[in-house]
């Protein structure tokens, strides 16, 4: 088996994309995703590195029953009306505990789907700040942080992800997910570990 070739050191602008890590998928929530708090640790660590590089997205669910884009969102939001704003704490939306206090000087980002780059300015974010390489954290692998990622490959950012920052809800297609991104795309996406990050984009 060749041996696995070293990532280059980061040069230039780089972003860092904190995944949907929000109290709405933590604690006793419905959508909680069962082990964010195991990846938490290693997220607070990349943000207090890289706090004004860092950009937080926010998940942010359909106002009420019925509303969404298109078809299948409505469908989506008539079978989950608990989560919707009106029937949600505001605080929900909010970033979990430990980031929030790293949002004032961060930017943060809200989407209404699962990818950051249908709704938003994200890539005009990234264009104004020269941003040649994202490195991406968060939840879940394998639906919002998926949408995240291909979204940055078709752009043609160099692209990171930190393997022990990822969490999902569901370890046989986080697995699958997480072999798709170092198979399949591996020519594409660099899938490092924190401590790996740490050395690379110093």
């Amino acid at each position: 088996m060749p041996e696995k070739k070293q990532p280059a050191p980061i040069q230039g602008q780089a972003a860092h994309i904190c995944v949907d890590m929000q109290n709405i998928f933590s604690g006793d929530s419905p959508w909680a995703v069962p082990w964010m708090d195991r990846i938490t640790g290693n997220v607070v660590d990349i943000v207090k590195q890289h706090t004004d590089a860092t950009i937080f997205t926010r998940f942010v669910p359909a106002r009420k029953p019925g509303n969404g884009m298109g078809l299948k969102w409505k469908e989506y939001y008539e079978a989950w009306a608990d989560m919707t704003l009106e029937r949600l704490a505001p605080s929900m939306i909010d970033l979990i505990p430990a980031l929030q206090p790293f949002a004032e000087h961060a930017t943060v980002v809200d989407k209404h789907v699962y990818s950051p780059w249908v709704e938003s300015n994200l890539s005009g974010v990234l264009r104004h700040r020269d941003v040649e390489t994202l490195v991406i954290t968060g939840g879940e692998t394998e639906v919002c942080v998926l949408g995240t990622v291909m979204g940055a490959v078709d752009r043609g950012y160099r692209t990171i992800i930190v393997k022990d920052a990822l969490c999902s809800s569901a370890d046989e297609t986080h697995d699958a997910m997480m072999k798709i991104y170092c198979d399949r795309l591996g020519k594409q996406i660099e899938v490092v570990s924190s401590k790996e990050l740490r050395t690379l984009w110093a």
